[in-house]
């Protein structure tokens, strides 16, 4: 069997099954770190916030779970088709002993870019029982999708 070999400024160098192995993991490791540090929003103690997108003939419909947040702790911003929802959820003040700690806090963003163009200056924001509500119109164009029929 031939075994890979790569030049290198010294001459020929062989490399093993071993080597490549060892080169795929260091890189796929460096992949899934650089994943990691981008989800966590610049910090250790941010998040994404759990969310669902819908939708419908004339908009999307965003849901973002936000539980504990006030309205006045959330920010949502558009910039042509991507809409970004940010703000920060503060660690509660504790004076016993925490057992277990499972929920998130610290800075949030959660992000989308929508697939059709909208109109960002009718976009409605609602907030009801900790989840925030986005609805997002489609921009309307001249030329409305339609059927045709073939004769």
């Amino acid at each position: 069997m031939a075994m890979p070999v790569k030049q290198s400024e010294t001459g020929v160098e062989r490399r093993t099954p071993a080597d490549e192995f060892t080169r795929i993991s260091q890189e796929l490791s460096q992949l899934f770190d650089d994943q990691w540090s981008l989800s966590a929003v610049g910090r250790q103690d941010g998040f994404i916030p759990l969310a669902d997108l819908e939708e419908t003939d004339d908009a999307y419909l965003i849901d973002v779970e936000l539980p504990g947040l006030k309205k006045k702790e959330v920010h949502v911003e558009t910039d042509g088709r991507r809409i970004a929802v940010s703000g920060e959820r503060k660690e509660q003040k504790r004076s016993g002993l925490l057992r277990r700690h499972t929920r998130s806090w610290g800075q949030f963003r959660y992000e989308v870019v929508l697939p059709d163009e909208v109109d960002g200056g009718n976009i409605e924001a609602t907030m009801t029982d900790g989840v925030l509500q986005l609805r997002v119109p489609k921009l309307r164009t001249s030329q409305q999708r339609r059927q045709i029929e073939v004769k």
